[in-house]
């Protein structure tokens, strides 16, 4: 029997519960087809996690590809405000139960609403592993790291142990490197590294070492983190005794994955699915992201795990899907809305990492070459290995190197590349390709736009004895020309003396310096990082 309707319950044609990145792009499209809608988020801003992420995203224009992940939450932050979306912050949805009705806990307050359609974009929440210690003050999650560095300007350590090697792990690893930390070792129980190769290798040179098969023993310390001893692992994740490594640190980061917040789909009765390859427990959706509860829609993390540009989309088809339910829009309105953001949801979901490829063993890339084993199991490609990829080429004169050896959806370097020297085609997870026919005008603009800072300019022989490597630099302060000190190669291991020669910033390279150094002319295709002398 349906609950007698309050009389103090507040109506919305829409109740959108999560103001991340898929709520909030729901919540505009419903909005711009009329849709009277209301947004609730537990936390303080809106935004989610995107104004955490201080990197650039990767896909091509339509994803938002090479813009940093807190100017993507302001772009959304200002369409949400021109659309009229209604957004109540440190409010936490306690509840949905029948007919649509949700209990809102605001302060001491609580609020009950009812939407004639409600769309669930609660995101996920991070995995935690248990360890000899794990409760000690400085053992954080990766999400934890990022909020204290991007949000707060807070340092979680001065020397950090990094647990889990896919995006997350890599991407702040490199992130907390960026804000003064010491990252001490990458460690994750898997043989292979989870995320991209690309993430994996700007942290290997810097130094940083990988340990695949290794896990955390236990963490050290009386009342807070003062070391951590990791072991290998064999097949069945057992330790193998005298393999015990120490380390002193005094912060242990965990990025272990993320499991989706459906709590709320399954107290509303949401018949629901136990997805290992989605996250976890996802509630059971059509092609238009409606739960088995007409009008009860799921979109982004909630509904399975993938990168935010992915929940984005997720969340715009939610809302035209919302509004066609509402009766707002026809079906083929909503069919001509959703034949676009399904093309550029399936770009997202082409390639190595693709949703459908999770758990398989891929040995060769889309073009028939072999995958870097190096890259895999240490973090780097190794110098054996990266000739055979299509954007490593030699020429006489400045021309690009492009490193990027996974078929990951990006292209930003071919839209870049204004002499057309680049190629990645109409596939964006195909390998990006170099002609070397064609002459590079040395601008910089690939080095810049590479969301996975894979692109170096070289030039091989400068005719003195000494060759240029043009790098992307993230890292304060940046160094001086003239400054000298030493060339490290691609597993973060001194090659080299080098010596800055230019030092380049655009505002159109968005905060990516382009850092050139002098090497000796048999070391530039290895030189890949510089460190200044101490």
């Amino acid at each position: 029997m349906p609950l007698p309707e309050r009389n103090d319950m507040k109506r919305y044609d829409l109740i959108v519960v999560g103001a991340g990145p898929s709520g909030l792009s729901a919540a505009i499209e419903a909005s711009k087809r009329g849709v009277k809608t209301i947004v609730f988020d537990e936390n303080a801003r809106p935004g989610g996690q995107l104004f955490k992420q201080i990197h650039k995203f990767f896909g091509s224009k339509e994803h938002k590809a090479k813009i940093r992940g807190f100017v993507i939450g302001q772009q959304l932050l200002d369409e949400a405000g021109k659309a009229g979306v209604e957004v109540v912050l440190n409010a936490t949805v306690i509840g949905l139960y029948q007919d649509k009705e949700i209990v809102v806990k605001t302060g001491d307050t609580v609020h009950h609403y009812k939407g004639d359609s409600i769309i669930i974009a609660t995101g996920a929440s991070e995995n935690m592993v248990t360890f000899d210690g794990w409760t000690l003050p400085g053992v954080i999650g990766a999400g934890a790291a990022q909020t204290l560095m991007n949000l707060h300007g807070i340092k979680p350590g001065k020397r950090v142990l990094m647990l889990g090697s896919g995006n997350v792990g890599l991407v702040v690893s490199f992130q907390l490197m960026q804000a003064g930390c010491e990252v001490a070792a990458l460690v994750d129980a898997a043989p292979e590294i989870g995320g991209y190769g690309v993430h994996a290798a700007k942290v290997a040179r810097t130094g940083v070492p990988f340990y695949l098969s290794h896990t955390i023993v236990k963490a050290e310390g009386t009342d807070h983190v003062t070391g951590v001893t990791i072991a290998a692992v064999d097949d069945h994740f057992r330790f193998i005794p005298g393999t015990e490594k120490h380390f002193d640190v005094d912060t242990i980061c965990v990025a272990v994955g993320l499991s989706p917040m459906s709590q709320l789909l399954k107290m509303a009765g949401c018949r629901m699915s136990d997805d290992p390859k989605r996250g976890g427990q996802v509630p059971i959706i059509d092609g238009h992201g409606e739960t088995s509860i007409p009008g009860l829609f799921a979109a982004g993390d909630v509904s399975g795990i993938e990168e935010a540009s992915s929940a984005m989309i997720e969340g715009r088809q939610a809302g035209i899907y919302a509004a066609e339910f509402l009766g707002f829009i026809s079906k083929t309105e909503m069919d001509n809305g959703e034949e676009k953001l399904d093309a550029a949801l399936d770009g997202l979901r082409q390639g190595m990492f693709a949703p459908k490829n999770r758990g398989k063993n891929i040995e060769k890339t889309e073009e028939g070459i072999d995958i870097s084993r190096n890259l895999l199991c240490r973090g780097f490609i190794g110098d054996d290995e990266i000739e055979r990829f299509p954007g490593v080429t030699h020429k006489a004169g400045v021309h690009p190197v492009i490193e990027c050896t996974q078929n990951i959806p990006c292209n930003p370097c071919q839209d870049a590349c204004a002499m057309h020297c680049i190629m990645v085609g109409k596939v964006i997870t195909a390998l990006p390709a170099v002609d070397p026919s064609l002459k590079c005008a040395d601008c910089g603009m690939c080095v810049a736009s590479c969301s996975g800072q894979a692109i170096f300019l070289v030039n091989e022989d400068c005719g003195d004895g000494t060759a240029t490597v043009t790098l992307p630099y993230e890292f304060l302060p940046v160094p001086d020309e003239g400054t000298r000190g030493r060339a490290l190669g691609r597993n973060g291991q001194e090659v080299c003396d080098a010596e800055v020669v230019k030092i380049r910033t655009s505002p159109a390279y968005d905060h990516t310096t382009l850092l050139t150094m002098s090497v000796p002319k048999e070391f530039a295709m290895k030189a890949r990082f510089f460190k200044a002398n101490a």
